[in-house]
């Protein structure tokens, strides 16, 4: 039988730890294929090198984590008495010294239960080293099962934003729109948002993460922005499109060819053996040749997964192989504040051979 800690175990010994910690999140969600939400009452496993596992569970939560079949002991505390007992009681039973942690999800108070519980034991310095990029590597891959919830929760996005811009017209404020995609995503089969959608017309399109206004109305020549995505299977859809409502002046139709035309340009370059440095390179040398370089806000894209900015990161500078079944965005943009802002993405797959737009939806202008 395998064991399914032994990819973590790996991480552990490689980094000279004793053991690797994981709390809720994605990395925890694909190994034991249950969600729990991050909250004030700490929820942490504890990998060794070697050995089973061990967890400090809330009491409250014991009913859905029996579920998980886990391998090891288990310390649960309830709200009465406080969690710092059952961290206690881990470290009596593991000989941990050092460990391993997600860095962008450990949160601090748990990091100094932690602290403590080696401390109980006559561990006064426990070693904590941040392994994010490590522990997230076992993301970068993808699945078959992940590649399909993927096309999924990405199908029912474009369902919900082809719906939605069908019933877009000048006078509707910005937050009605968004209520209305909101509707239709869930409408559409979605278990949850993979973000909170942006949705922003005319300047506010220029704000690359805008909040629908409630007291605007978009106008005729607008140009509106789209940015969002469902989640299905623990998987996220993110997709950005810019349409113009009534009517598209030829300066704006100049700017949207632009980014479609760097959108193209880094989907080309997107295959196995290549670099997240070279695709970002492909992007932003049209953004950067054409009138609009000074327009240039943000790097190319970010990985895809169950989180919705993961590795690989889509930037000069990184170096980083891309592997068949590695899943980023490719989202080139330009903005200029008090005019207006494009931005069109897509999620890319790489293939054996090459690369596959997992969004379809059109890409050249769209007049609402």
């Amino acid at each position: 039988m395998s064991d399914r800690h032994e990819p973590f175990r790996a991480i552990a010994r490689a980094a000279s730890l004793d053991a690797v910690a994981l709390v809720p999140g994605a990395n925890f969600t694909r190994l034991y294929g249950h969600d729990f939400h991050q909250n004030e009452r700490p929820l942490v496993v504890v990998i060794p090198a070697a050995g089973a596992p061990a967890a400090v569970v809330p009491n409250l939560e014991l009913g859905s984590f029996a579920g998980l079949g886990f391998e090891g002991e288990v310390f649960d505390w309830r709200d009465q008495t406080g969690y710092q007992g059952a961290f206690d009681a881990l470290f009596a039973h593991l000989a941990v010294r050092s460990i391993g942690v997600e860095g962008q999800g450990m949160r601090v108070f748990v990091e100094q239960a932690l602290g403590r519980g080696a401390r109980s034991v006559g561990t006064d310095d426990l070693r904590i080293v941040d392994l994010q990029r490590e522990i997230a590597a076992l993301r970068l891959r993808k699945n078959a099962d992940e590649i399909a919830a993927l096309r999924k929760a990405i199908g029912l996005t474009e369902t919900a934003l082809a719906e939605t811009v069908a019933e877009v017209r000048v006078g509707m404020s910005e937050k009605a729109i968004e209520n209305l995609l909101v509707q239709r995503l869930f409408a559409n089969g979605a278990d949850d948002f993979a973000f909170p959608p942006i949705v922003a017309a005319g300047d506010n399109s220029a704000r690359p993460h805008a909040s629908a206004r409630d007291d605007y109305a978009v106008r005729s020549g607008d140009a509106l922005l789209v940015d969002f995505g469902g989640r299905r299977g623990g998987l996220c859809a993110d997709i950005t499109r810019t349409f113009f409502v009534g009517h598209c002046a030829d300066a704006h139709a100049a700017i949207h060819d632009t980014v479609r035309r760097a959108n193209e340009a880094g989907r080309a370059a997107s295959r196995p053996g290549t670099t997240a440095h070279a695709i970002d390179d492909a992007a932003s040398a049209v953004l950067e040749a054409s009138p609009y370089a000074d327009r240039i806000r943000h790097k190319t894209g970010h990985g895809l997964g169950r989180d919705i900015h993961e590795d690989p990161y889509i930037m000069r500078g990184n170096r980083e192989t891309l592997e068949p079944g590695m899943v980023f965005t490719v989202e080139p943009g330009l903005y200029a504040l008090g005019d207006m802002g494009v931005r069109i993405e897509d999620d890319v797959l790489i293939t054996a051979d090459g690369h596959e737009s997992l969004t379809m939806f059109e890409r050249g202008v769209r007049i609402l």
